[in-house]
């Protein structure tokens, strides 16, 4: 797929920086001091989620004695380069002594030395800083293996009860599956992303930094994958001059209730703003006339209800003629579990000629299974529990979690093929209405191109969670509203940049 790259073991990670240096010490430093500015970056980056960055801000470094010790102290120094104007304190504690360092991570050392205006080093000894705004970890390489010697080990487990704004950890928290390992907030990946990093809660949020490495897939394809920002540079392209609203799509969104009545709303909002030509919402007819007065771009087809509000299956008839002028259905949000509704929607995927977005309540086996149309689903944890039995093959799933995985389903409901994962958004996306976000704009990525639902769902997926970032960084993760994050998707596609170490 476009955009995605290899997720490495351990081993092929190695693999690959021993063909890329080659020995060459001076590729080595050239490519620590890439990996310092964008781990740097990254940092300036995602504080911003917290708010403004201090005047006075206090760093501290835990250093190790290789290339991870060295790209944590280059990052420290680009902190105070950057943040010259406002002034940076830096702590650096060395796990394992100064004279432990190799020779580049003390080439990094001395480089921070003589840029730091005010720079401690940490003993046994020396009182802490009251609170750290930012912690940056650099204590072992990808190489490390477990156990933690118990003199260390007291070193992860301090600054985890210590109180930290941010805490960083560069390429893979330090000890991994440790009970004393690091907890970080965010790992930044340098050059490559390492499998362990999927397993590990105390990896916090993935950030890749894309330092130039050759990130072929590795001998037999490699399972797992994680995409970038490339998968959105369709959509970063000009339109075509002789096109018309036909040329990008129709949707019909098949969703809402009395109760429910928002997710209607969200999902087409978001096919609206995914770049869909045309958006048809079959809703309940109590609420068309409604939301047409608020969102006149969409067309409102209005259904027969259910006496509690959900949709009729005298509904079908009309849903069944809408098909005619679709090129991919999103059916599912705010529908509801009544039993007619939900037969509604089992009738309508399974006479579907066109693709389907299914999603929330209509993840159910009943519905999933029906017809032959190419599907996209969209489970959280508990639906897909409740459907995990009942994915027909070839059928595209979105596990929607802090790490989202996409992947298709084999014969016997296991995934088939490689598996995609998303390291975009964050918790800011957990709150009602960001499923029927992502719903809406995985529909207009299908209606625009129906054969590749595997592609659709990458493009949604990704985009839903670049603009959750950008939105965080603009307000935080607490006080936004869910629509809030619709402002950003045009943000998403202009901010390209943020996986560069420049």
């Amino acid at each position: 797929m476009h955009g995605a790259h290899p997720i490495l073991s351990c081993e092929e990670a190695k693999a690959l920086e021993d063909r890329y240096f080659a020995g060459d010490e001076a590729r080595e430093w050239k490519a620590m001091g890439a990996a310092g500015r964008a781990v740097a970056r990254g940092i300036e980056a995602d504080f911003a989620e917290l708010g403004a960055w201090p005047p006075g801000a206090r760093v501290l470094v835990l250093a190790g004695k290789g290339h991870n010790a060295g790209d944590a102290l280059l990052a420290a120094a680009r902190l105070c380069r950057d943040k010259a104007d406002t002034g940076v304190a830096v702590d650096v504690l060395f796990a394992l002594g100064e004279r432990a360092l190799r020779p580049l991570a003390r080439r990094a050392w001395r480089e921070l030395a003589g840029v730091a205006r005010e720079l401690r080093v940490l003993r046994a000894d020396t009182p802490w800083a009251e609170v750290y705004d930012v912690v940056i970890e650099g204590l072992f390489g990808f190489q490390f293996r477990p156990p933690l010697a118990a003199e260390i080990a007291a070193v992860p487990a301090r600054v985890n009860a210590w109180p930290a704004r941010l805490r960083a950890a560069v390429d893979l928290p330090g000890g991994l599956a440790e009970a004393d390992a690091f907890r970080a907030d965010f790992t930044y990946a340098t050059g490559s992303v390492k499998a362990p990093v999927l397993e590990l809660a105390q990896a916090g949020r993935v950030r890749f930094l894309d330092l130039g490495f050759p990130l072929a897939a590795p001998p037999g394809g490699g399972r797992d994958w994680f995409l970038g920002d490339g998968v959105l540079d369709e959509l970063r392209a000009l339109r075509a001059a002789r096109s018309d609203k036909r040329s990008f799509g129709h949707v019909l969104a098949v969703a809402g209730s009395r109760r429910y009545a928002g997710a209607a709303m969200l999902a087409t909002l978001a096919a609206l703003r995914g770049g869909a030509g045309l958006v048809t919402a079959a809703v309940p007819e109590s609420l068309a006339a409604v939301f047409a007065a608020q969102v006149p771009e969409a067309m409102w087809l209005g259904l027969p209800e259910t006496p509690g509000g959900g949709l009729a299956l005298d509904g079908l008839g009309a849903v069944r003629e809408a098909f005619a002028r679709a090129t991919a259905v999103v059916l599912g949000p705010g529908l509801g579990t009544e039993r007619e509704t939900l037969a509604l929607a089992a009738e309508i995927a399974g006479a579907s000629p066109h693709p389907l977005v299914i999603d929330a309540d209509a993840l159910r086996p009943e519905i999933v299974g029906a017809g032959r149309a190419a599907r996209v689903l969209t489970p959280h944890a508990g639906e897909w529990a409740r459907i995990a039995g009942a994915v027909p093959t070839g059928a595209v799933v979105v596990r929607k979690g802090p790490v989202t995985r996409i992947e298709t389903a084999g014969r016997d409901g296991a995934a088939e093929g490689p598996v995609y994962h998303s390291f975009y958004g964050g918790p800011v996306l957990a709150r009602g209405g960001s499923g029927d976000l992502l719903a809406g704009l995985i529909g207009a990525r299908l209606a625009h191109a129906p054969g590749d639902a595997r592609a659709a769902a990458a493009q949604g997926v990704v985009w839903h969670g670049m603009a959750a970032d950008a939105l965080a960084r603009a307000h935080g993760a607490h006080a936004v509203r869910t629509t809030q994050l619709l402002d950003y998707l045009g943000a998403a596609l202009r901010g390209r940049g943020r996986e560069s170490p420049q």
